[in-house]
């Protein structure tokens, strides 16, 4: 991380990123590293709760050595598109071809991390004659069949349902109560400062959408090379859900890190590494 005076929020180098209008959608913020001339493209689609630089600022210069990067904020993400409409994976997936659409990338390979998995695999399913390869990372095929998972989910629809309905200062009472008290002793002031900024009705809904994912009945169609990186020690998605997801794509190449789900950032030495050896696979594996 960089360097600040004594009482300066310290954050870590980012890469150049811009508001972006995404024409019938909305405005998102995106980052953009050119890489290396004619370089295969990556989109990077990050987790619940984060953002695209709490996800992903550990990879970002290590991927750009080799390939163009494109990260964005999700839809009620940090400074991600907002819309008054019900959160949905979907619009997620229409949202990052929307950013390649206005930069004129006609294919590109997306990089999914946690909640960014089912994004990139809806994003196959949408657009197939766009995507070259997917790099599904901590993720899985479903997040919800125990009953205790099921009810879990359903506490968020309820706490999504009185964030749509509740005055400003309640939906800042949510975001101290739900998410950031628990984040404040271990994050650095800038993570928090990054979490603040999500609009907290849309980030419940997603919750929401995540409990009811699932991609079991058509994920075995994917068709391009498939990287799986399997979180070894993960908490969050269960080991047993992110292998089944490597065995139901065809022809996809597991890669395992020792870490829990937030490995990305907590083993970036271990994780940087694999997640840079499972995009070459990926691309290595292109039909001529």
């Amino acid at each position: 991380m960089a360097i600040g005076n004594p009482g300066e929020v310290i954050i870590p180098d980012l890469p150049p990123g811009e508001a972006m209008e995404l024409p019938g959608r909305g405005t998102t913020f995106v980052r953009m590293l050119p890489g290396p001339l004619h370089a295969p493209t990556l989109v990077l689609l990050h987790g619940w709760t984060a953002t695209a630089d709490l996800n992903f600022y550990t990879c970002y210069g290590p991927l750009s050595q080799h390939y163009r990067v494109i990260a964005l904020d999700h839809r009620g993400h940090g400074r991600g598109l907002r819309s008054r409409r019900a959160f949905r994976l979907e619009d997620c997936a229409d949202d990052a071809a929307a950013v390649c659409d206005v930069l004129g990338i006609d294919s590109f390979i997306p990089v999914g991390y946690s909640m960014g998995g089912p994004v990139a695999q809806l994003m196959w399913r949408r657009h197939p004659d766009r995507i070259d390869g997917l790099v599904l990372c901590a993720t899985a095929a479903y997040f919800s069949t125990s009953r205790e998972e099921k009810l879990s989910f359903l506490g968020l629809t309820g706490l999504a349902a009185l964030a749509r309905l509740t005055p400003i200062q309640a939906r800042r009472w949510l975001t101290d109560q739900v998410y950031l008290q628990r984040k404040t002793d271990t994050w650095e002031p800038w993570a928090i400062q990054e979490a603040s900024m999500h609009d907290w009705r849309a980030v419940l809904e997603a919750g929401r959408a995540i409990g009811g994912y699932s991609s079991r009945e058509w994920v075995g169609e994917v068709d391009v090379p498939t990287s799986v990186v399997i979180t070894m020690r993960d908490h969050v998605v269960p080991v047993r859900r992110q292998i089944r997801l490597f065995e139901a794509i065809r022809g996809a190449e597991a890669f395992r890190v020792d870490g829990d789900h937030d490995a990305v950032v907590a083993k970036a030495d271990r994780f940087v590494p694999t997640l840079l050896r499972a995009v070459h696979s990926v691309v290595e594996r292109q039909p001529e």
